[in-house]
Parts: C-alpha cells; structure tokens; sequence
C-alpha cells in the first residue's frame, strides 16, 4: 500500500512538472494534474493537502537531483583551482539551465505565497555546503567571495534562460567569467 502511494505521489509530481513546463510554473492548477494522472481533482488531495505542498514536493526533488549531480561534480573535480571553479560552476548551469521551470522553483520567487518546507529545503542548504566546503579547499572562505560566486554564476544562468533559451550565448562567458572571480580572489 505504501509502495502504491509512494508510486502514485511520483506520478503526480511528474504530472506537475510536465504542466509547469507546458503553462508556466505559475500558471500550474490542480485540476490540470489530475486530469493529466486520470484522477478527479478531490483526489488529488489525498496525496497533497495543496497546491504549495505539491510545489514544496517538487523544490524537494528538485533540489535532491541538482545536489546528487553536484556530489557527483565534487566527486571527480580537476586539480587546478580554476579547474575546480568552472567545473562547480559549469555542473551547476548546466543542471539550471536544462529545465526553466524547475530552475524557476529552485532560485526565484515565481510562486509569490510558496515557502519550502525544512525537509523540502535541506538539499538546497545541503548544496550550498557542498559548493562553500569545495571553495573552502581551494582557500577561498570569505562569506562575500561565496556569495559573488553565486552570484556571477547566476546571473550568467538567468541572462541564458532570459535571452537565448536552448543556445549558448552566456555559456560561453562561464569560464571567462570563473577566470575573472580567480583571479580577483587571487587564484
């Protein structure tokens, strides 16, 4: 029976995300999931008690996949410092920039009255911690160059989504990119 729910859950969120991805993640209704698994919309409600708490099981997975890709990254990471640098930040474009819907949940606020749930958000901190410590290896500790690493990386990921959606355009500036932040961090 817990096999059968759990199973029935997956397909919902699988459900969602193809919906998020036709009509906007906004735009997402629960009458669309349901029909889109066969179910009646009351239903649906026994598995989600709403529709924050269908996208807070969506962040979950989200998250939960990009941190997988992410240990997987750290995993197998060059020698070099900057080598390290553009891997961490090419993974993680790469991982954003291959679905706009779900890059949407993850790092912008497009569902205004959507909060994540603890155990929804802790991949997202357990991401971070992974990404801080890797900078932590190569010496680099400081809160601001953290935060301006983010940064850089997210603004070439939103300028890719924003004006040249499925090309290259600010991909290509990763590494030019990653090269300047070395270099003003003195690696």
């Amino acid at each position: 029976m817990a096999e059968r729910r759990s199973a029935t859950r997956s397909e919902i969120v699988a459900a969602a995300w193809d919906a998020a991805r036709e009509c906007g993640l906004a735009n997402l209704t629960l009458r669309e999931v349901a029909d889109r698994v066969g179910m009646r919309p009351p239903s649906l409600y026994s598995h989600f008690d709403s529709k924050n708490a269908l996208y807070d099981a969506m962040f979950g997975q989200a998250w939960s996949e990009c941190l997988a890709v992410m240990t997987e990254c750290v995993r197998n990471l060059p020698d070099t410092p900057r080598g390290v640098l553009r891997s961490l930040a090419a993974t993680f474009f790469d991982f954003c920039v291959e679905d706009l819907a779900r890059f949407q949940l993850m790092n912008q606020r497009i569902v205004i009255d959507f909060e994540p749930s603890a155990d929804s958000y802790a991949p997202a901190v357990g991401t971070l911690d992974l990404f801080r410590n890797a900078l932590a290896e190569l010496g680099i500790r400081d809160q601001q160059d953290v935060d301006l690493c983010v940064a850089l990386t997210g603004g070439l990921i939103d300028a890719q989504l924003a004006n040249d959606p499925g090309g290259d355009r600010w991909r290509r500036l990763l590494d030019r990119a990653v090269d300047m932040f070395a270099e003003n961090v003195g690696l």
